[in-house]
């Protein structure tokens, strides 16, 4: 008696039984009138499979695979970086030496008379620059 009175608040009264398989009744045409709906199943009653399982060996090849490959890949984008670094690099020497040659190639006038500058017009004013007269030789 003492064992019953256990059993009952611990809720293990109830015994699981095996589910009785159903058998799937055909059903009536839908409210909806979406006859081309099935039923839908509870989530929990699919059967889930743990999938194919790789031995250890496998699981190690296929992780040296993966290392090489990642590897491999690293160095690609390593040697497109340099590339890119590179061209970046030409590009700023191609731009220095141009603007060394274009103030190489420059006329130079040295204007001495500062009243000049007063007499000229705005649009002749645009075109005056101002240089350092100790660099140019």
């Amino acid at each position: 008696m003492d064992q019953n009175t256990n059993t009952e608040r611990k809720g293990n009264s109830k015994k699981k039984q095996p589910k009785e398989q159903e058998v799937s009744e055909p059903k009536g045409k839908p409210k909806s009138g979406r006859i081309w709906k099935s039923s839908k199943t509870k989530f929990s009653s699919v059967i889930k499979t743990r999938g194919i399982r790789n031995s250890f060996e496998k699981k190690q090849a296929l992780q040296k695979e993966l290392k090489r490959v990642k590897e491999a890949s690293r160095a690609i984008i390593a040697a497109k970086q340099e590339e890119k670094e590179l061209q970046k690099q030409r590009r700023r020497e191609n731009l220095q030496r141009q603007e060394e040659n274009r103030k190489k190639s420059e006329i130079v006038q040295v204007i001495k008379n500062p009243n000049k500058l007063k007499r000229m017009k705005k649009k002749q004013l645009r075109y005056i620059e101002k240089r350092d007269t100790n660099e140019i030789k």
